[in-house]
């Protein structure tokens, strides 16, 4: 689930933005007869030769079907190289970008978002007219511009509290719970803690000592919304139960994942979900739609719901399509057709409208995207799932290292450490990476995302369920070697053979308990991946969840070219990805740390 990303492999600066596409994307009236006028939200991020434009397009008039086209002209020498949810074409300085083929048609008050790379030099003005279907868009209908809403904003449309992306019934001024949201939802509260894995857990000999702690309940499939009959052996609790039972427990917070995007994880077949590349209709229909209605319900308004939004998705986007070692069809496909920032931006935009609800997007750890080539474009790639979300004020924040074994802390082995005169960047398992550790980057991450226009009270979650590493094998100081990769390697707290194995990882001891702003910039520490359930099976495993089998969870598998062609360090024996997995947990209790 967890793939790496060397910087041998990473995007170029030229393309440090990827993907944009609209949330609830869709059409213009083409007939004559139907009455006219739009609104353009346009917005850059730029650097010295190039930047990345960022268009989202309202139809003020009547419904149209047929498609739609927005044009407008440059007035500098800006030349487009590359556009997405689009298809932008450009004639000296006129530009023309029509609709994709799965998103033609828009009603009236609905918007459309596609965005671009480009280059340029000298100046890069704001193009001062834009046209659909060949109307000018000034702001209302008929022409007349709309004092409170110009063409054209220079400002970014994420953070417009006008911005057209949020319908007046879903916008975060208009929230189904009222009430203002918290700064921290973690901090003062109590944690839920999920009846199903508390019992699993305490069937262990010694589970008794952490079946206490607030986990995440994740919401892989449109079936564990319902949940199933829990009269029978297998059955399981639906989203309303736990939030029923959240409340019953009187406790301040809930932890959800949403998992289920189309095309789900394309670079990993483990976590493979239900959904095909172009089931983005029934991701929003099917799943988040239904979501969205249980949350909003009035029952559940003193419960603050914590959501943690598509694990590995968009990260995927930015790292693992073709021309990057170990990139794969499937995150071409996704990357092509905008489901993944598209899905992402509905269900923020779906579910952050709701008074009580929390949204922490998924921002993979510091093995796969603490590379420079990744880190800016991670950022800005999850700016543009906001942006299409219709407010960065959507999210919440983000988390790191979800069902991932990172260490929180690296004492002896920070990249600015240099040993016989070499930094120790250039070792093998650093591999010139930024960072050593979860905590240092999540703290600067933060900080990028901020720079990149996330509002500046965002706060960071880090999963720790599983990164403690303790036990006797533990460093309790740093090697004396002089050799680069003898000093990493005796001195590292992560003892995984490479920072790209994922899978049910052999010596892996639980983290840090859940705990509130435990550091400067961190929300919480907290147990997203239930300690206990497996990451993907050891072998071949038929089931009817839609879950694959992945190589890197076969102990004898010999590796790949994302995890440097290394012995997996699965443990054997596992069951299927969120099947309980005894021995691992046994594993994690007895190597935790802080000791149990």
């Amino acid at each position: 689930m967890r793939p790496i990303s060397p910087r041998a492999r990473a995007l170029t600066a030229a393309a440090a933005v990827s993907v944009l596409a609209g949330a609830g994307a869709v059409a213009m009236q083409t007939e004559a007869s139907a009455a006219a006028g739009c609104r353009v939200n346009y917005s850059v991020n730029q650097w010295s030769t190039g930047f990345t434009g960022n268009v989202t397009v309202t139809n003020l008039g009547d419904p149209i079907s047929g498609g739609w086209n927005v044009t407008w002209t440059f007035s500098g020498n800006q030349t487009i190289t590359q556009g997405w949810s689009a298809t932008v074409t450009q004639s000296g300085q006129n530009v023309t970008a029509t609709s994709p083929s799965w998103a033609g048609s828009l009603g009236t008050n609905a918007t459309a978002t596609f965005g671009f790379n480009a280059n340029y030099s000298g100046t890069n003005a704001t193009p001062s007219t834009f046209k659909l279907n060949g109307v000018a868009c000034t702001g209302s209908v008929g022409g007349s511009p709309s004092p409170s809403n110009p063409g054209t904003s220079p400002s970014n449309p994420g953070t417009s509290p006008s911005n057209p992306g949020t319908s007046p019934s879903t916008s975060p001024s208009n929230p189904g719970n009222q009430g203002p949201k918290v700064d921290n939802p973690y901090a003062g509260a109590k944690g839920y803690v999920n009846p199903e894995w508390k019992a699993k857990a305490d069937a262990e000999p010694g589970g008794s000592r952490v079946s206490n702690n607030p986990t995440a309940v994740w919401l892989d499939r449109i079936a564990a919304i319902e949940g199933t009959d829990n009269s029978s052996s297998n059955g399981s609790m639906g989203l309303r139960d736990h939030l029923d039972a959240a409340v019953a427990q009187g406790a301040g917070y809930i932890q959800l994942v949403i998992y289920n995007l189309p095309g789900r994880d394309c670079s990993a077949l483990a976590s493979n979900g239900e959904l095909g590349p172009n089931d983005l209709p029934r991701y929003k229909s099917e799943y988040i739609d239904p979501i969205a209605a249980i949350e909003g319900d009035a029952k559940y308004k003193n419960l603050r719901i914590i959501n943690i939004v598509e694990i590995d998705s968009l990260p995927n986007i930015v790292t693992n399509t073709s021309g990057q070692a170990g990139g794969t069809a499937m995150c071409d496909t996704m990357k092509a057709n905008g489901g993944y920032v598209q899905g992402v931006g509905y269900a923020l935009n779906k579910l952050g409208a709701i008074g009580n609800v929390y949204n922490y997007v998924d921002a993979a750890h510091h093995g796969w995207i603490g590379w420079d080539s990744n880190f800016g474009p991670t950022a800005d790639i999850m700016l543009q799932a906001a942006q299409a979300s219709g407010s960065v004020n959507n999210v919440t924040g983000f988390i790191t290292n979800t069902a991932n074994y990172s260490a929180l802390q690296e004492p002896y082995i920070q990249p600015t450490v240099t040993v016989g005169g070499q930094n120790i960047r250039q070792s093998k398992w650093l591999d010139w990476n930024q960072y050593s550790d979860e905590l240092t980057f999540a703290q600067a991450f933060r900080q990028k995302l901020v720079s990149v226009g996330f509002n500046s009270n965002i706060g960071m979650l880090i999963d720790t369920s599983r990164n403690g590493w303790g036990g006797s094998a533990r460093p309790t100081k740093a090697s004396t070697s002089t050799t680069v990769d003898t000093y990493v390697n005796e001195s590292r707290i992560d003892r995984r053979i490479h920072a790209g194995n994922w899978c049910n990882q052999s010596g892996a001891g639980l983290g840090e308990r859940p705990k509130a702003a435990p550091a400067s910039g961190i929300d919480a520490y907290v147990w997203v991946k239930p300690p206990g359930e497996s990451d993907g099976s050891s072998s071949l495993i038929p089931n009817d969840e839609g879950k694959g089998f992945d190589r890197m969870c076969d102990p004898t598998y010999t590796g790949n070219a994302r995890n440097g062609n290394s012995m997996s360090g699965a443990l054997p024996n596992a069951p299927i990805s969120g099947a309980w997995f005894s021995a691992q947990f046994q594993q994690l209790m007895a190597n935790a740390y802080p000791a149990l």
